[in-house]
C-alpha cells in the first residue's frame, strides 16, 4: 500500500440506506476498484444499501468513496475516518447480503422513518436526563469491554435477538424516552424504526455512533466507560479513536486483554477463558492446525488470510 504522511493506513467506516434494484451488479465493480487502489476490508451490499469498513492509502479510499457516492441514492453518503500504523485487513471482500445489518424483521425500513438524531456534543445532556432510558444495541461481547455509564445492556448475542428482548422488556420503559446507540449508527437506524413501529413515541439515537462520540467529546467530559470494539485488527479503540489494548481470541472472535493470555485455559488460536467450554475436541484440533498455518505464514513473511475479523 502507498505511504501516507503520518499513520500509514486510513480507515473509513461507512453505511448508507438506499434502494439498490440490482445489488449483484455492484459487487464485481466495487471489488475490482478496491483491489486496483490497494484498498482492503469488507463491504456488504444488499437491496437496502451498503455497509462496511475499508482501509488503505488516502487516494485509494477517496476513489472508492467517490464510486459509492455515485451509486443511486448515495450522494449524501457519510463516513468516519480513523488511522492505524498497521494494516487492519489483509484482503478485500465485497459480499451480497439480504440485509446490510441483520435484524430479521420484515418491514423494518430506516428510509421511511427513524428516531431523532442526537449530535455527539449533545449526547451527555440527553442521557443524563432522569426520564431517559439509554439502551446499548450492540452484541454482548462488544458491551463487555465498554459502554456508556448507566446504559442498559440487553445481553443479546446477535442483533437478531433485539426485537425479542424488547418484547420481553418493554414494560420496563413505560413513560420513558428511549436513547439508543451502537458502534457507528447503523444498528440504531433499524432499532429506532422498529421501536417507532412498536408505538414508542420518543426515540433518539447517537448520530455517528460511539466512534463519533469518542472522536469529538473530550475524555474529561466523557460519559463513556471502557473501550469500543471495532471489527478490524485494531480490535478496540478509545477516546480520540486511539487503538485500545485488546486482542482477539481467534477461536470465538471475542476481545481479550493481554493478561488474559496468562490464564491457564488460554491457548493461542484455540480457546480463551470465554470459549473454553464452547468447542469440541475436533474443533480445537482444527483450530490448532489453523494456528500452525498462521505461524508458518508468519515465518515466510506472509499474513495468513484467516486472521481477518
Amino acid at each position: 500500500m502507498g505511504v501516507l504522511a503520518g499513520p500509514m493506513f486510513r480507515i473509513a467506516a461507512l453505511y448508507h440506506f438506499t434502494r439498490f434494484d440490482a445489488p449483484a451488479d455492484l459487487q464485481a465493480p466495487l471489488q475490482a476498484l478496491c483491489e486496483a487502489n490497494q484498498v482492503r476490508g469488507s463491504l456488504l451490499v444488499a437491496g437496502e444499501g451498503i455497509n462496511g469498513t475499508i482501509a488503505g492509502p488516502d487516494a485509494g479510499i477517496d476513489a472508492v468513496l467517490a464510486h459509492i457516492r455515485a451509486l443511486p441514492g448515495c450522494a449524501d453518503l457519510e463516513w468516519k475516518d480513523s488511522y492505524a500504523d498497521h494494516a487492519p485487513f489483509s484482503r478485500m471482500k465485497v459480499k451480497l447480503k439480504k440485509e446490510i445489518v441483520t435484524m430479521g424483521v420484515p418491514g423494518v425500513d430506516p428510509k421511511a422513518k427513524v428516531g431523532h438524531y442526537v449530535a455527539a456534543e449533545d449526547w451527555n445532556d440527553l442521557i443524563s436526563a432522569p426520564d431517559v432510558a439509554v439502551i446499548d444495541t450492540r452484541n454482548d461481547y462488544e458491551v463487555s469491554i465498554g459502554t456508556f455509564k448507566g446504559a442498559v445492556d440487553p445481553e443479546t448475542a446477535t442483533f437478531r435477538d433485539f426485537p425479542a428482548w424488547w418484547e420481553k422488556n418493554k414494560d420496563r420503559f413505560h413513560n420513558k424516552r428511549i436513547a439508543m446507540f451502537c458502534t457507528g449508527g447503523i444498528r440504531c437506524e433499524k432499532s429506532t424504526n422498529f421501536l417507532l413501529d412498536q408505538g414508542v413515541e420518543d426515540v433518539f439515537h447517537l448520530k455517528g455512533g460511539i466512534l463519533k462520540y469518542l472522536e469529538v467529546v473530550p475524555e474529561d467530559n466523557s460519559l463513556w466507560d471502557g473501550e469500543c470494539f471495532v471489527f478490524d485488527e485494531r480490535v478496540s479503540v478509545g477516546h480520540g479513536l486511539a487503538e485500545g489494548p485488546h486482542l482477539l481470541c481467534r477461536a470465538c472472535r471475542r476481545p481479550i486483554l493481554p493478561e488474559d493470555q496468562d490464564r491457564p485455559d488460554f491457548e493461542m488460536g484455540v480457546q480463551c477463558y470465554q470459549c473454553k467450554d464452547e468447542h469440541t475436541d475436533a474443533d480445537r484440533e482444527r483450530f490448532r492446525e489453523r494456528q500452525k498455518q498462521i505461524k508458518l505464514s508468519a515465518a515466510r513473511g506472509e499474513r495468513h488470510l484467516s486472521r481477518d475479523l
